[in-house]
């Protein structure tokens, strides 16, 4: 009797768990409702740039000036790994560390202004989430359910 009845018992599980759910589930994307804007602003020196030539040394300071402008904002977003150690011998501080990473992807960002302000180069970057959300759209399609469809 036990058997037939640990036999029966087993049957309906296993009948039960292939049973086909069918349905349509239709999808709508969903923007959020404000977006942010986020401004940078890099430096460079340009003295110090390795050149020989004036203009070589404004053309470097203006490379180095947006690379440091879009660490700020890499900063901004993804934020900044501190890592920091210290060495104490005999009750005594004999090295301390600090190291500071930022990594990221920063896209849609646009230059608002780069321009010499004494004896630095200035460069200006904004990054207005609309559009990043809309190239993060033209490559992922994030997406809530609009409605469901049993049959």
């Amino acid at each position: 009797m036990k058997a037939i009845l640990f036999a029966a018992l087993t049957a309906a599980l296993t009948l039960s768990g292939c049973a086909v759910n069918d349905k349509y589930v239709q999808w709508e994307t969903e923007a959020p409702k404000q977006f942010p804007k986020l401004t940078a602003i890099g430096y460079a020196p340009l003295a110090t740039q390795p050149a020989t030539e004036q203009s070589h040394k404004v053309l470097m300071a203006m490379q180095a000036s947006k690379i440091a402008a879009y660490r700020e904002l890499a900063e901004q977003v993804y934020g900044q790994q501190i890592d920091a150690s210290s060495l104490v011998d005999d009750w005594l501080l004999n090295k301390q560390t600090v190291t500071a990473s930022v990594s990221g992807m920063i896209k849609g960002a646009k230059v608002v202004k780069s321009y010499p302000a004494g004896d630095m180069y200035v460069t200006e970057l904004e990054l207005d989430f609309s559009q990043v959300w809309s190239l993060y759209q033209q490559q992922n399609r994030p997406r809530t359910i609009k409605h469901v469809t049993y049959f």
